[in-house]
Parts: C-alpha cells; sequence; structure tokens
C-alpha cells in the first residue's frame, strides 16, 4: 500500500494525475486498509503472534476476578447459622440487591431466596484462567482496546473522506470540508490516545519534564509556522490551523518520544496521531491560500503514514507491552529537535525574506528559555540515573562479596523503598511475609537463609528491603504477569525446609503484589493490603491487588473489629422460618435463622459473619447463644400452649466441642423444655471430613431426646452411602429433586423418599417458592416443606401472630 501510493503521489506531482485526484487515491487506499484493520480490532479479533512485540508478556492474564455478592439484609433474608455450602444455581441470597442475574429465580422474579448463602468475603478472587482464555485484567484490557480501536477507526475514516472528497467537491468547498475533517479528528484522536491501555499517572518530576518539552517543541513550531508561511495578509483560517497545529503536534511528538522505550505501541500511535493532524493542518493551510492543485498530493504522504502507524501501534499496544526500563532516557531529540526546527525555519525565511520582523525576533528569542530549562532538567535526571547506578552496582558488590552469606538483604529501608519507587515510572512491588510453625516467628539463622534465597531468587536489577523482623518488599521492574511469575518462584524457594540442629524448620509465606507507577505510599499499602489477602485465604500464596480486594479486606477488618463481643452487645439475633405439614397446610415447626445487627456494618449474614467467627474462634461462643435463644423461644411459646419443635444450625466444628451434648442438655432443663421439641441441623457437605465426629456427637444428641437432621442433601452416591452411618431423624432436601430428570427418568426424590421411608427419617423439602414445587412434594410422598411459597422468616412476635392463623395446629 505504501508503494502504491508513492506511486500515485508521483503521479499527482508530475502531472500525469489530477492533484485531488491523485491525493484522494492514495489518503482514500490507505486509509480504508486501515479501517479495515482497526474494525478488525474493534471487533474483538486478537493480533497474530507475529505482531507482538519481540519483549511482549503473555496476552493471557494469569488470573481472572471474582465479583463475590456482599448482602445486605433489606428483605429478611434467612441465612443459616451454620457455614451452609454452596447452593445450587437457582437458590440465591435473599438481601443482595447486588447478586448477578444468574442467581435470581424465575419463577418469582425479583423475589430474593431467603436460604441462598452468598459467597464469603474469604472466598479467593483470583483463579487461574485456561490457555487462550481472556479473564479478569485481560479481559479488561480487550475491552478497553476495542473502544479505542473504534475511536481510531472514526478519526482515520474522517481524515481520509476529507481528503477523498476533493476532486468531487467545488473548489469553493474544499476548505469548509477540511476544517470540519480537521475539527472532527482531532477531538478523536484525542479521546483514543488517553483511552490508550497502560496509561499511568505522571510523577511530579515527570509531568515538569514533559511540560518543558511541550513548550519547547510547541514554541519551535509556532516560530517555523510564522516564518514559512507566505508574507502578506494571513488568512483566519491558515493562521488558526497553523498555531493550533503546531501546539498538538508538540504535544504528541513528545508524548511520542516519551513513550518510545515504555509503551513502543502507544508511542507509535501518538506519532500516527501528529502525522495525521499535521497532514490536515498542512491541507487546511494550503487550500486557505489557494494553493495550485499540483501541491494537494504532499498532504497525502503524512496522512497515509499516520494511518498506517497507528494501526501497527494499536496491534502493538493491545498485545502487551513489557517496557524497558534500563535503557537511559535520550536527551537530543527533546534538546537539539525545537532548536533545530527553529533554525531552519530561520534559515529558510532569511533566504526568501531576507529580513525579520520585531515579532518574529520576539517569537524566535522565545524558543531558548524553555531549551534552557529542558538542558537542565536533562542533566538533572543523568546525575540521578548515575547515583542509582552506583547504589545499584554496590549493592551488588555487598551481596556477592566473601560474607554475601551472613548480610541480609536490608540495603533499603522502607524510607528507601518509597524513594526507589519514586524513580521508577512502571513495575511491581512483592511484599514478602514469612509464618513459622504454628505461633512461632522465624528464628536468626532461618531469617538469614531466607536473606540467601531471596538474593538467589531475584533478578540482578531487582531491590530488595526489609520491612520488619519477618517481612521483606522486592522492588522488580517486570511487568505484572512476569512479576507474579517472581513472586511464585520465590514463594516455592522459601517454602522449602530449612535445615537445623534437631530437624528441619518450615515457613510459610504470603506475598502481596501490586503494580507500581502510582504514589509510592499507595503501591506500599496496596501489596500490603495484598499480602493480607494471601494471609486470610491460607497462607503458601501470592495474591495480586486490585479495587475489589481493597473493598474486601476493609469490609473483613470492619468485621473483625466489631465481631469481639456482639454477642456480649446483644447485637446478635434470630428470626424463624415455620416449618409446614404439607397435606394440612399447618405449622409444625420452625427453623432458627441468625443475624447480626451490627450498629454500624448494618445488618450482617452468617455467610460473613461465620468464616470470621471462625477465624477469631467466636464459633463456640455464639452457638451457645444459638441454642440457649432457642430454648429460650422454645419455652415462651409453651407457655401459649403450642407445642411446635425449633431446628438450629451447628457447624462440624461446633459438634466437635466435647461438651456440646452436655452444654445442649442444660440449655434444655434451664429453660424446662422437652428435648424432642429441639432439632440439631448439620450441613451434609460439612461432614465427610469429620463423619466419626458428627456420627459420635448426633448419637449423644438422640441419646438425651434430641432430633437431629441433615441439612443440604445432594442426593449423590458418597451421600446415599454415608446416609445409612447418620443417627438422624429429618433429611432436608432441595426442590430441585422433585422435579423430572431432562432425561425423562422419574424424578431422584423418589430414589430419596424410599431409601428415607427404609431408614425410618422423615422427608422436609426447603425452599419451596411456588405452588408447583409445593405440589410437586406433595406428590413424592414428602411430609414437610418450608419455603416462600408456604411461609416467610420473620420476628418470633410476627410467626406468633402467624400461628394464630391456625388454631387446629400441634400445641
Amino acid at each position: 500500500m505504501s508503494l502504491t501510493g508513492t506511486v500515485v503521489l508521483l503521479a499527482g506531482v508530475a502531472g500525469l494525475l489530477p492533484g485531488p485526484a491523485a491525493a484522494a487515491l492514495a489518503v482514500a487506499g490507505g486509509s480504508a486498509l486501515a479501517c479495515v484493520r482497526l474494525a478488525w480490532l474493534a471487533g474483538g479479533a486478537l493480533p497474530a503472534p507475529s505482531d507482538l512485540a519481540p519483549n511482549a508478556p503473555p496476552t493471557a492474564d494469569a488470573r481472572t476476578t471474582e465479583s463475590p455478592a456482599r448482602s445486605t439484609d433489606t428483605a429478611l433474608p434467612e441465612h443459616r447459622h451454620a457455614a451452609p455450602p454452596a447452593r445450587p444455581p437457582e437458590r440465591r441470597d435473599a438481601a443482595s440487591s447486588a447478586l448477578p442475574p444468574g442467581h435470581r429465580d424465575a419463577a418469582s422474579p425479583g423475589v430474593p431466596n431467603e436460604r441462598q448463602d452468598v459467597i464469603a468475603p474469604g472466598a479467593r478472587p483470583y483463579r487461574d484462567a485456561a490457555p487462550g482464555v481472556t479473564t479478569g485484567r485481560q479481559a479488561r484490557r480487550v475491552a478497553l482496546s476495542r473502544r479505542v480501536a473504534a475511536i481510531l477507526d472514526a478519526a482515520v475514516l474522517v481524515a481520509g473522506l476529507s481528503v477523498a472528497v476533493l476532486p468531487l467537491s467545488d473548489p469553493a468547498h474544499r476548505l469548509p470540508t477540511a476544517l470540519t475533517g480537521l475539527c472532527l479528528t482531532a477531538p478523536l484522536h484525542a479521546v483514543a490516545l488517553l483511552r490508550l491501555p497502560g496509561r499511568s499517572r505522571l510523577s511530579g518530576p515527570e509531568l515538569v519534564r514533559r511540560t518543558v518539552d511541550v513548550l519547547a517543541l510547541g514554541v519551535s513550531l509556532v516560530f517555523a509556522g510564522w516564518m514559512l508561511l507566505p508574507g502578506g495578509p494571513v488568512p483566519a483560517a491558515a493562521g488558526l490551523a497553523a498555531s493550533g497545529g503546531a501546539v498538538v503536534l508538540a504535544v504528541l511528538a513528545v508524548a511520542a518520544l516519551a513513550e518510545r522505550h515504555r509503551r513502543p505501541g502507544a508511542a507509535r500511535c501518538h506519532a500516527g496521531a501528529a502525522l495525521t493532524l499535521g497532514g490536515m493542518t498542512l491541507l487546511v493551510v494550503l487550500l486557505a491560500y489557494g494553493a495550485p492543485d499540483r501541491t494537494l498530493p504532499v498532504v497525502a504522504a503524512p496522512l497515509l503514514a499516520g494511518a498506517l502507524l497507528t494501526v501497527a501501534g494499536l496491534r502493538r499496544a493491545w498485545a502487551g507491552e513489557r517496557p524497558d526500563r534500563d535503557v537511559a532516557p535520550a536527551a537530543w531529540p527533546r534538546l537539539t529537535a525545537p532548536a533545530g526546527v527553529a533554525a531552519l525555519a530561520a534559515g529558510v525565511h532569511l533566504c526568501v525574506v531576507g529580513e525579520f520582523s520585531t515579532g518574529a525576533m520576539a517569537l524566535g528569542l522565545a524558543v531558548i528559555p524553555p531549551i534552557m530549562v529542558g538542558e537542565l532538567l536533562a542533566a538533572a535526571d543523568q546525575r540521578r540515573r548515575v547515583q542509582r547506578l552506583a547504589a545499584r552496582e554496590a549493592w551488588l558488590r555487598r551481596r556477592l562479596g566473601p560474607d554475601a552469606r551472613a548480610v541480609e538483604p536490608a540495603p533499603l529501608t522502607r524510607a528507601g523503598l518509597v524513594g526507589a519507587m519514586a524513580q521508577r515510572s512502571g513495575g511491581a512491588l512483592l511484599v514478602v511475609d514469612l509464618h513459622g510453625e504454628g505461633a512461632a516467628v522465624p528464628e536468626g539463622p532461618v531469617l538469614t537463609e531466607v536473606a540467601r534465597r531471596l538474593r538467589v531468587g531475584v533478578e540482578a536489577h531487582d531491590l530488595v528491603a526489609r520491612l520488619g523482623d519477618t517481612e521483606y518488599a522486592v522492588l522488580t521492574d517486570l511487568g505484572p504477569v512476569l512479576a507474579y511469575a517472581l513472586g511464585t518462584r520465590l514463594l516455592a524457594a522459601l517454602t522449602e525446609p530449612y535445615p537445623r540442629p534437631g530437624g528441619a524448620a518450615r515457613v510459610r509465606v504470603s506475598v502481596g503484589l501490586a503494580e507500581t507507577g502510582g504514589e509510592p505510599e499507595d503501591v506500599l499499602r496496596q501489596a500490603d493490603l495484598a499480602r493480607r489477602r494471601a494471609v486470610q485465604l491460607g497462607r503458601d500464596r501470592v495474591e495480586w491487588y486490585d479495587a475489589y480486594l481493597e473493598e474486601q479486606l476493609v469490609r473483613r477488618l470492619d468485621l473483625e473489629r466489631e465481631l469481639p463481643g456482639a454477642v456480649a452487645r446483644g447485637e446478635l439475633d434470630l428470626v424463624y422460618q415455620p416449618v409446614m405439614a404439607l397435606a394440612e397446610r399447618t405449622p409444625v415447626g420452625t427453623e432458627a435463622l441468625l443475624r447480626w445487627r451490627s450498629p454500624t456494618l448494618g445488618t450482617v449474614l452468617p455467610a460473613e459473619l461465620l468464616p470470621v467467627a471462625a477465624d477469631l474462634d467466636l464459633i463456640g461462643e455464639i452457638g451457645r447463644w444459638v441454642v440457649d435463644r432457642a430454648c429460650r423461644q422454645l419455652a415462651a411459646w409453651s407457655e401459649g400452649g403450642r407445642e411446635l419443635w425449633m431446628a438450629v444450625n451447628v457447624t462440624p466444628r461446633e459438634l466437635a466441642a466435647p461438651d456440646f451434648v452436655a452444654r445442649t442438655a442444660t440449655a434444655l432443663a434451664a429453660y424446662d423444655v422437652s428435648p424432642e421439641r429441639l432439632v440439631v441441623e448439620v450441613a451434609e457437605p460439612g461432614v465427610g471430613a469429620e463423619l466419626s465426629t458428627v456420627v459420635a456427637r448426633l448419637a449423644g444428641l438422640r441419646s438425651i431426646g434430641v432430633r437431629t437432621a441433615l441439612d443440604d442433601f445432594r442426593a449423590e452416591h458418597a451421600s446415599l452411602a454415608q446416609l445409612r452411618r447418620l443417627p438422624i431423624d429429618l433429611l432436608k432436601v432441595g426442590p430441585h429433586l422433585v422435579w423430572p430428570g431432562g432425561d425423562g427418568h422419574r424424578p431422584l426424590i423418589d430414589v430419596v423418599a424410599n431409601l428415607a421411608d427404609r431408614l425410618g427419617v422423615e422427608l422436609v423439602v426447603e425452599e419451596l417458592e411456588s405452588d408447583g414445587q409445593v405440589a410437586g412434594a406433595r406428590r413424592a410422598g414428602c411430609r414437610y416443606g418450608q419455603g416462600f411459597a408456604l411461609a416467610r422468616p420473620a420476628t418470633a412476635e410476627r410467626v406468633e401472630a402467624w400461628f394464630e392463623e391456625f388454631p387446629s395446629a400441634a400445641r
């Protein structure tokens, strides 16, 4: 295309083709090709491997971000006291208005399900992505790149059409057409360039240097335009386009020079925009002065080159770029280009005109101050770079000297680390935290070996700092994907056993990763938040910071701060959902559902509450409160002559307590409640790991008269096998077992009901949300049911008032 365009342009200059036609053909062909490639990118096509930068990191991000819903209690959602397992897709959390659409029920749109659990805040925010799957950060990059490609496509199309219609336009309409094209193309390019992937906020010194460079080049271009315009009156369109174009060209040229090592793709896009806008500006000036048609092909060269360069730059930016930060910034283009442009323009003007006006001389002298300031800034940058290289060399000599093994990696303090980050425009920061076995803190010899492994594991240009007794930081120039790989390698090296007298020691490691480029203190805080997340998720892992992670951590910290003492402050509460006899449609029992009414955090559901309580070792305290409050409520209802049973949910961890059966018996005796009116439920998915203990505790409960129930029964082979071992009285299943299978087989509830009948176990179908589900449960022979279609959870007072509608119910 470049060769064809060149031939057409030469034909136009030689007079073999009309000037406007030659320009139109060359620009139309190049713009058409560029628009097709940009449209291809905007449609989501990934660039071919040959288009990737030689040093570009893999395009697939090694992680993805889940967005767990966090719940509020706007609709009195029902959550279990025991931490329930994941529910089937049709079961949703009642209280969260922010759940994804997949959690809404088709049978009752907009009505939240009170039995669904939200994803706990402890859920891991990242997973390994399958090869070739666009996930997480890459998905956001691709979406942004598509929008940028669409905007650049529009910009190239407008510029191409502005030139392509010239042969078809009346000469009087050519200038307005070119002006319109310039006014549309400039903002489109500006919007696209400001949204290019990888753009980061400039530091203070970098912003000052960039401003000085733009000022120097802008003044020199304005001076050049003044010198090169023909003498006499200057048309308003030509003057406005020349001065505005000079400023825009200065901004784009400086940006392209500044980004050429850090983001080569973005630099090409800036250069392509500069050429395109420069060609459009030149077209406006030529038309404003009424230049001959033979001169118009001149504008086609920058327009053609700009369109193709823009495409090449965006393809490289899309693929991802690994910055090369070890290359010293070249001062000569930024410093000598303004002087060279001004000198060349002055020489041409002097040869043609022979003298300078007062205004021209003043404008020429105005080029000198920003060039001098740029020289001073460049010298300061070079001094700082030399100092950093000297410090790095000295550090490497200390590390690799004969006593290097005995020296820990403490060349940088926290303040030194912050200062080092301020000198870098990109890269990543890893915060490494060590945890000894149990509650022990790693000892001195172990820390010495940790220091050696860190030195061996990092790259030569990486900086290591010690932030605390067992906390280190690694500052690297690597991009985020490669930095994550570095964190994984360090994790593997540091978790290897440490030989010592008396046996090997083991250390657990948590690594937090954050990208640099922002304020150093913010980056350090973000990496530390990611490290805390790694600790919360079980340690021996690398966690990547993102904004939602910070929200989760802040929420988690709030929960950890407020939960201790919640029982003593009277902030816990129970709501009750009736259990109905399906044949008679009368209440036979209730299920107690836990709520934490925090004055600070609002209503907190068990999906959030219980993981925090487990980490703070408060499960036992909360469980004792639930059993005590349930027995007290049973006693209150007994005074009214109503003999209903009440189910409370417990976790296998609660059941494992040696005194659980004795405590339950004490609570029943304290309120003079018959043991058979209390039902202790345990969720089936949590039973497998503690099966022997659960069997023993449930047997102990039955020995004192308390009834037992297995909740969330899944009807899988393993579940059916262990059902025979569990001493239970009630089996609770979901409504999904009631419906026939998609292959025409009979519903699974028939199999479960047959097995329950043989074992002497009563079935309870929960989460019934429609009359059809209720009818299906009755047809299957299920005796009991609960759900929105029968009764909603409510406070004790409202449930008691609701009971009055059933005077014939069991008392």
